[in-house]
C-alpha cells in the first residue's frame, strides 16, 4: 500500500542542536541521557522520528556499545531513528577522502545496527572561515568541486559505487543530498552523477533548498524537480523567500517556512508521488526556533501536501524506494 498524509514517515532535521555541549563535552562522548533530553524535545514537538544528523551525533564514530545505549535510548523515548545524514566529508576532498570515505563506511554499519532504511551522503565540504562570518553562511561561495575533471568525476563515482554496494548488502538505501557547486550542485549533473553510479539502491536526496537559497542566479525549481524526482529516495525540504533583480544583478534570500517560500511543495509533490517517489521526508529550518518551524511544516506536509488515501496513481520510480528492499542481487551486472 502507498503512503498516505496519515502514515508517511517524516523526520526532523537535528540542525538546531550542537554536536558539543556547553561544557566542552563532546556529543557522542556525553551520558546518554543527554541523547534522550534532545529526542524527547524532538518528540514533544510532534515527530515520531528523528533524521541523525552527525553535526549532533556521529553514529559511524560510536562504538557497538555505545551505539547499542543510543538505539535503547531512542526506543526508551519513542522515536524512530530511520535515517543517518552524514555532512561535510566528502569521498572526492583533497587530502581527507580516504578518512571521510572510512567514516562513511562505518556509518553505513551503523546505520544498519540501528535499523535505519537509509543514509544521506553528498559531496560538500566543511564550511570556510569566510562562511562562518556570515550570518547566513551561503551567502559566501564556499568549496567547489573542479568542473570538467574527469578524474575527480570519476573518483567520486567509483567511492560512491563502493558505498552503495556496501549500502546494499546491509539492506540500506544510499541517498546523494544535492549541494551548490558540487557534481551534485545542478539537476543533470546529480542525475548523471546516479546513473553514472548505477545501482538501483543509489538515489538523489533532492534538498533543493541548498540551491535556490543562492544569492545568484538558479535553476529553476520546477525543472530540477521534474529532472531529479525520478531518480529520488529521500528528501530534505525546506524552502526560502527569495527576491530577485537581474537587471541589478541583486538577488536575496531568507529562510522560510516551506508553505511561504518560493517552491511550492504542493505542486512539486504532485509530481513526485507521478514518478513513484516513496520515500522518507526530513523537514530543516535554519535560524530562529528551527525545531518549531520544521514542526510547522510537518504539518503543511500533512495538511496540505500528502495525499489523504492510497488510492492515487503513482508512477514508477528510477531508483529503489525505501520499502523496496535493496539486494546484493540488484547490484548483477554492475
Amino acid at each position: 500500500m502507498a503512503y498516505t498524509a496519515e502514515n508517511w514517515p517524516i523526520t526532523a532535521a537535528l540542525l538546531q542542536f550542537p554536536g558539543i555541549d556547553a561544557e566542552g563535552t563532546p556529543i557522542n562522548d556525553a551520558d546518554a541521557s543527554a541523547w534522550a533530553e534532545v529526542l524527547t524535545e524532538v518528540k514533544e514537538a510532534g515527530f515520531a522520528h528523528a533524521d541523525l544528523t552527525d553535526s549532533w551525533v556521529r553514529p559511524g564514530d560510536l562504538s557497538k556499545g555505545r551505539l547499542a545505549e543510543f538505539k535503547q535510548t531512542a526506543d526508551a523515548v519513542g522515536i524512530g531513528v530511520p535515517v543517518i545524514s552524514a555532512i561535510r566529508r566528502s569521498v572526492i576532498e583533497e587530502g581527507n577522502w580516504e578518512a571521510n570515505l572510512a567514516y562513511s563506511h562505518r556509518t553505513i554499519d551503523a546505520a544498519a545496527e540501528l535499523g535505519c532504511e537509509v543514509v544521506s551522503f553528498g559531496l560538500h565540504q566543511a564550511i570556510t572561515p569566510e562562511q562562518q562570518k556570515q550570518l547566513w553562511f551561503w551567502t559566501v561561495e564556499g568549496h567547489k568541486d573542479p568542473a570538467g575533471n574527469k578524474e575527480a568525476w570519476g573518483n567520486a563515482v567509483t567511492r560512491l559505487r563502493e558505498l552503495g554496494r556496501h549500502a546494499a548488502e546491509v539492506g540500506v538505501l544510499l541517498s546523494l543530498e544535492m549541494y551548490e557547486d558540487t557534481y551534485l550542485g545542478t539537476a543533470d549533473s546529480s542525475v548523471q552523477l546516479v546513473q553514472d553510479i548505477g545501482l538501483a539502491n543509489v538515489g538523489l536526496n533532492p534538498d533543493l533548498g541548498n540551491l535556490i537559497r543562492l544569492h545568484r542566479p538558479i535553476e529553476d525549481w520546477r525543472e530540477m524537480v521534474a529532472k531529479t524526482l525520478p531518480y529520488s529516495n529521500y528528501w530534505h525540504m525546506k524552502n526560502y523567500i527569495r527576491d530577485e533583480d537581474a537587471a541589478r544583478d541583486m538577488y536575496v534570500t531568507m529562510p522560510a517556512p516551506m508553505e511561504s517560500g518560493l517552491i511550492n511543495y504542493r505542486e512539486a509533490f504532485k509530481l513526485a508521488l507521478s514518478v513513484g517517489f516513496q520515500g522518507i521526508l526530513c523537514t530543516e529550518h535554519y535560524g530562529g526556533d528551527g525545531l518549531s518551524v520544521t514542526a510547522s511544516n510537518q504539518d503543511y506536509l500533512r495538511r496540505h501536501v500528502l495525499p489523504k488515501n492510497d488510492g492515487y496513481a503513482l508512477g514508477q520510480s528510477q531508483v529503489a524506494q525505501g520499502r523496496q528492499q535493496p539486494s546484493a542481487v540488484e547490484l548483477a551486472g554492475v
